[in-house]
This record gives structure tokens, sequence and C-alpha cells, in this order.
């Protein structure tokens, strides 16, 4: 049931052009060693992120996994230590009712900033940040009941009614 999805081609031509072939040529997430804990998250198009300007990247990706685990989103350690570029909320906490939302179908976005004193280039199909599934565990007194109504920050929003 875990799995990485491409977005719909028309989630997709929301932040790229309409073009199929950069569409169906992008790549999923995956991990590039047999002991890798991270999904390496690759672009799907080059970008530059200039000295102290924050970046929201749409990934193109959604993640689909079971209802007690969560994704965690961070930057590939080289791109911190290399570049000292960093996730702008430091960790993405990505909930597993994220998936297939109402506003967006669950599309990954990741916001970077470039903390450096130069440029920082990520070329199509280079390693930016990576997903790490993990369980989590929640109180034995708890009751919640709500149901997410939206996509990105949605579970911060006022429930009506």
């Amino acid at each position: 049931m875990r799995k990485f999805e491409k977005i719909s081609f028309e989630e997709f031509s929301k932040y790229y052009k309409s073009d199929k072939k950069l569409y169906e040529e992008y790549i999923l997430p995956k991990r590039m060693t047999s002991h890798s804990a991270g999904y390496d998250f690759f672009a799907i198009d080059k970008f530059n992120i200039k000295p102290g300007e924050i970046k929201k990247i749409p990934t193109g990706y959604k993640a689909k996994f079971a209802n007690d685990e969560m994704l965690l989103i961070v930057v590939r350690s080289s791109v911190g230590v290399k570049f000292n570029v960093r996730l702008t909320n430091q960790v993405g906490i990505i909930d597993s009712d994220y998936y297939g939302n109402s506003e967006n179908e669950g599309h990954l976005f990741v916001s970077l900033q470039n903390e450096g004193d130069k440029e920082f280039v990520v070329e199509k199909g280079m390693g930016y940040a990576q997903g790490i599934f993990t369980k989590y565990l929640v109180c034995d007194n708890d009751a919640t009941t709500d149901k997410r109504t939206g996509g990105f920050g949605s579970t911060n929003k006022k429930k009506e009614g």
C-alpha cells in the first residue's frame, strides 16, 4: 500500500508548462542504495535559488501510505552541508489523509531557502530532498474525529459548522 505516484497531468500543468513529454519523463522518488532510509526527490526541471531566496518546489509526487504512518521530508544531507540550503519548515510532515485531497490530489511541495552565499542551481533530474516513511503513535485517550477538508495547511483552518 505504501507508494509514490505522479500527480495527474491536469495538476502538473498548474505548475509546469502543459508539456506531456516533461510529465512522462520525470521519475518517482527512489532509494539510492538497499540500506537508504530516504527516497530521493528529483527535480522535474532546472531551478535556481539565489542567496536569501525562498522557493516552493512542486514535486509532481503524491504519496499513499497507512493511517498510522507519516512521510517526513528533509533536504538531502549534501544539499544542506555543501550549499547551506534548508527546508523553510526544517522538517516536512505529511499526514496519510493528505493523499487525494480535493484541493490538489495530495501534491507534495518542498519549500527551500538558500542560506548560503552562492546561487544554488538544481539541474533537471538532480536529487534535492528525500522522503522517509515512519510509524507514529497516539495517546491512549486520543479522541480526534476531525477529517481533512483540503490540501496544504488545511489542518490549521477553522472548521465550519
